[in-house]
């Protein structure tokens, strides 16, 4: 650990008994007093005087000491030239200078000493008052409602939080299922905080280790976890746990083009925790702040927060939880984030109806200037909840692992540089069509609306409450298939209609880089009804050339020809793809590419959610090694709701027919590549 630990502090009882030298008080005799009989008289010898010698001794004037204490404020240590001068001025003898001024820095470093005393038993007995109180109050807890003695049981406790979520969602201050917001007693802000700096000791240990913890797949890329060997390192993290959970965990390093400042400031900020992982956060939220931090920096900050994770599949429920966020740096310009469950949130994992049971051992982050090291550690998930196409996935950690979090946090780093870029960009030639021609502004809003656009299809496609969708019941409806609903919004950039959202997940026979190369071919034009398609303009938004912000302008021969163009981004990383892409009105489109303000755009986003099937990772049979996990999800308006659960009929065919008929042309040009 380094010079900047936090460390939680309880003083005790004892005494603080700090002294210099022989001193008295209470009304005795100090040496002090002496000191300045001593100071006033002349010393002729070393010896103390007797009634024999006491004729001898000299008591310096007024006028003697006067001069002695003005040169003395001047300077306290005359050498031997300035003693001699003093000396013949003053009618003395050198013993006599040199034996004042050696009486006098004794008697002020005495007073000093004994002024520091003072105020070190006043310092000791304001502890004493304030550790007193704590004990009373730890001893007498208060009831934080009505003033009263609490009474300390578990079933008060739960009852409490029922009602703090009650007044939440009533009052309707906050957006979706919040937590209760319990204030902590002082019992439990020392627990959490033990838990906070035992959970930061382990996350540093891990992140510095190597073998025989951290185990290399064959290609070195892969970091997996010994469970043996963190076991017998980290006894103290294994605690009792739900039966068939089980665990995984990696770890990962990569480099990122952000400072190590800003990366923790969006970590500790729960409205900007989302916007840097879109594609894994759903929900956050600050329940408590137990630490604000040291000295007015992020160093120390403690707070308990929730989140809600997402898979894009509609087959992989959300998964929530309750967890301590601490924040340390650890020396200068190196810093650790470690996130640790407080709780499990859902009910009883041994039903086969609760929701997604998900925890959180020591996990985090440890980032440095120019590098950053990543390590997220020991997720637990209750496996019979998961869907089968989805176990493997998830067991390797490809889905919520360190990779995937590093490859979601290289992905925004990418984004950031492309959105801070000054170059001005044109599309290419489209026949009877003049390329679009991007100003700066324009570029940055266009980036901006397309973050926006996949934003808000990753929030359809978890179907996330937080952002307002709700689970609908319909008849003729794949089993695979989910349809959930939004009511209108009276928000800028957002739709006055209610938007349906429809999704499916399949697995396909192809590795995941074929099938995204396969949806971004010109030959497959499901975006215009079989019409051309042709790129209007393109952005790139990364490394890697699939990673683009594309206007697509449809060609002759389709029905919205020359009013409605496509707005698509296309990412990609190790861990996943998306394509994602919406209409927009020409109009609209003329707007952002000059550089208007495109918060009042409304899209209504569809796309694909490509991820390998996870085989490869955990030795799965050869015969699925290679596989691809595809999500389809559109977007439609809602038209004739007949009640708040149940769809009209032409909606469900619509859904039905737009996914049916998708998979079906991407199955069929699959077999044809195959061919």
């Amino acid at each position: 650990m380094s010079s900047g630990d936090f460390r939680g502090v309880l003083y005790g009882g004892a005494a603080v008994a700090v002294s210099s030298g022989d001193l008295r008080d209470n009304g005795r005799e100090c040496g002090s007093d002496n000191m300045k009989r001593i100071l006033s008289d002349g010393l002729v010898s070393e010896n103390t005087p007797t009634k024999k010698n006491k004729s001898m001794v000299h008591r310096h004037t007024p006028e003697q000491i006067q001069q002695l204490e003005a040169f003395f404020k001047e300077c306290p240590h005359p050498d031997e030239n300035q003693r001699m001068e003093l000396c013949r001025r003053l009618s003395l003898e050198g013993r006599q200078v040199k034996f004042w001024f050696q009486n006098r820095r004794t008697l002020m470093k005495t007073q000093l000493e004994r002024k520091e005393n003072e105020l070190l038993r006043q310092e000791n007995e304001r502890l004493r008052i304030e550790n007193r109180a704590l004990h009373a109050a730890a001893r007498s807890p208060v009831c934080w409602s009505c003033g009263g003695p609490a009474e300390l049981k578990e079933p008060l406790w739960l009852e409490n939080d029922r009602l703090r979520e009650d007044l939440r969602r009533y009052s309707g201050t906050l957006a979706g299922r919040q937590p209760p917001h319990t204030a902590a007693s002082s019992l439990e802000t020392s627990m959490l905080v033990e838990l906070a700096l035992s959970a930061m000791d382990e996350l540093v240990k891990k992140a510095q280790a190597e073998e025989p913890l951290w185990v290399r797949g064959g290609a070195g890329e892969e970091a997996a976890l010994n469970e043996d060997e963190y076991r017998r390192a980290f006894p103290q993290s294994l605690r009792s746990r739900p039966a068939r959970l089980v665990t995984a965990a990696s770890k990962a390093t990569e480099m990122v083009m952000i400072t190590s400042s800003t990366l923790i400031d969006g970590l500790m900020d729960a409205n900007r925790w989302p916007e840097i992982f879109p594609n894994v956060v759903a929900r956050s939220s600050t329940a408590h702040v137990i630490s604000a931090g040291i000295g007015g920096t992020r160093s120390g900050i403690l707070q308990l927060m929730t989140a809600e994770l997402q898979v894009l599949s509609p087959l992989v429920p959300l998964r929530e939880l309750s967890f301590l966020r601490f924040c340390k740096e650890l020396s200068h310009g190196v810093w650790a984030v470690v996130d640790v469950s407080v709780g499990t949130v859902g009910e009883d994992p041994s039903s086969p109806h609760s929701p997604l049971v998900y925890q959180w051992l020591p996990s985090g982050c440890v980032v440095e200037d120019m590098a950053n090291g990543c390590s997220k550690v020991a997720r637990e998930y209750y496996e019979s909840a998961v869907h089968p196409l989805y176990r493997l996935l998830l067991r390797s950690g490809m889905a919520l692992g360190a990779h995937r979090w590093v490859a979601a946090l290289q992905r925004h780093c990418n984004s950031r540089a492309a959105l801070s870029s000054s170059a001005v960009l044109s599309g290419g030639d489209s026949p009877g069509k003049s390329p679009l021609r991007f100003l700066a502004a324009g570029k940055r809003e266009m980036l901006k609306l397309a973050g926006r656009m996949t934003e808000n299809f990753c929030g359809g496609v978890s179907a996330s409450p937080a952002r307002g969708w709700r689970k609908l019941r319909a008849e003729n409806l794949g089993e695979d298939v989910r349809v959930v609903i939004r009511r209108a919004m009276a928000v800028p950039g957002e739709l006055s209609d209610a938007v349906i959202c429809a999704a499916a997940s399949v697995w396909l026979a192809a590795p995941p880089q074929h099938l995204l190369d396969l949806l971004m071919r010109g030959e497959w034009r499901i975006l215009s009804d079989g019409g051309p398609v042709q790129e209007a303009a393109t952005i790139a938004t990364g490394r890697r050339r699939e990673n683009t912000v594309s206007l697509l302008r449809a060609g002759p021969g389709c029905a919205a020809n020359g009013t409605t163009l496509i707005l698509r981004e296309v990412s990609t990383d190790v861990s996943s793809s998306l394509v994602v892409h919406a209409p927009l009105e020409a109009a609209a489109a003329d707007l952002v590419v000059n550089g208007g303000d495109s918060s009042g755009v409304a899209l209504l986003p569809s796309g694909f959610v490509v991820t390998s099937d996870g085989s490869a990772a955990v030795g799965a049979p050869a015969s699925k090694t290679g596989g691809s996990l595809l999500t389809v999800a559109f977007q439609i308006l809602a038209n004739g709701l007949s009640d708040t659960n149940t769809l009209a009929v032409d909606s469900v065919e619509t859904v039905n027919s737009l996914i049916s008929r998708t998979l079906g042309k991407i199955e069929a040009a699959l077999h044809c590549c195959e061919c």
